[in-house]
């Protein structure tokens, strides 16, 4: 049963300022996920760290909590897996589905999560 959706957008040019601090970036990243967006030019790098922000906050909001609130950027990891799409790790045990997109413009990131017997009639009186 789907139990949160997330989405996010974000500008590429915030985003794009925003990461000339390092600080930000070491934040925001994992380890695993830095060395990835430092191995692309610097383009597809904003790019990168764009689509990781937005998909972060929509993770973020898709469990109903927001960044700070006992969640932070390091506990959210997303790699690509062996076909290259994105996979999510985060502190969740249910399903993560995540999709990222970009334009010229934008990033944007949309987070279903989904939980086996998830039971909504025990809420319902």
């Amino acid at each position: 049963m789907i139990v949160g959706i997330g989405i996010d957008i974000v500008e590429l040019v915030r985003v794009a300022r925003s990461s000339k601090n390092e600080r930000f970036v070491t934040r925001l990243l994992t380890e695993a996920e830095r060395a990835l967006a430092d191995a692309y030019p610097e383009q597809r790098r904003v790019e990168f760290i764009a689509g990781r922000f937005a998909a972060k906050e929509a993770y973020a909001k898709a469990v109903g909590t927001g960044i700070a609130r006992g969640l932070s950027w390091q506990q959210i990891e997303i790699l690509p897996d062996e076909t290259g799409r994105p996979h999510m790790t985060a502190p969740f045990s249910g399903r993560i589905h995540i999709s990222i997109s970009h334009s010229e413009q934008y990033a944007v990131a949309q987070v279903i999560i989904e939980e086996e017997d998830h039971d909504v009639s025990s809420k319902l009186d």
